[in-house]
């Protein structure tokens, strides 16, 4: 009987597996069409997005370290003392030091960087609109994120899109896709990490990376998907 149970997990698991590549496989997909999509209403043909991508595939594995944050915490430690020949164990607070590498993501940051301020460049009369959204949407997305040890800067998935997406209707309701990639994009990495980088050491992290280091990160996906969401306001 126990062999059974051994062969038929062992298929169970191989089929969980196949799933879990095939599902990981569609998403990837839909991330494709939906980000040519994306591109497509901001200027950039099918081969420059590519090319986009290409770039923050790669550039998502390198942090380039700009830093280095050092902090004092807490640390409780144990002391044995001797006492007519008895142990006891007596706690004691002492400061520890702890180090954290501040890097900047080429995927996540530099690249999304590079295209807004392409964006910037090629759309002069949207250069207001968009620094102004920027503004707005990083002052919202600083508002809303939170610093949790051991885990980094976290803020709600979708407000900083969705921010950056009604912001850029506002300023620019004629041509609201590029104010909304910018928006969307800066906001990100300002409010969100920009901006936190004070208290960033507190946290416990060995790395700090500016950007993440998730190849579809929150600043990649922000400006996306402000993007797709200005068409439905």
């Amino acid at each position: 009987m126990s062999r059974e149970v051994l062969v038929h997990r062992h298929h169970r698991s191989a089929a969980f597996g196949l799933f879990a590549l095939l599902l990981a496989a569609i998403v990837a997909v839909i991330l494709i069409e939906v980000g040519e999509v994306a591109f497509e209403r901001i200027g950039f043909n099918s081969y420059e997005f590519t090319l986009i991508l290409i770039l923050t595939l790669v550039g998502s594995t390198v942090n380039i370290p700009v830093a280095e944050l050092k902090s004092q915490e807490p640390l409780v430690v144990v002391q044995e003392v001797r006492v007519f020949g008895m142990y006891y164990r007596v706690p004691a607070v002492r400061l520890a030091q702890r180090s954290t590498i501040v890097a900047v993501n080429v995927g996540g940051a530099v690249i999304p960087l590079l295209v807004s301020l392409y964006l910037l460049a090629t759309h002069s009369s949207l250069v207001w609109a968009s620094l102004l959204g920027s503004f707005f949407a990083a002052l919202l997305v600083h508002l809303m994120a939170r610093k949790v040890k051991g885990v980094g800067i976290v803020t709600p998935a979708f407000l900083p899109p969705l921010a950056a997406a009604v912001i850029a209707y506002v300023l620019a309701p004629g041509t609201p896709a590029v104010v909304a990639y910018v928006s969307g994009t800066l906001g990100a990495l300002i409010g969100a990490d920009l901006s936190n980088l004070g208290g960033i050491g507190k946290l416990g992290a060995p790395m700090a990376s500016i950007g993440g280091a998730g190849t579809f990160d929150g600043v990649f996906l922000t400006g996306l998907v402000a993007v797709l969401l200005v068409p439905f306001l």
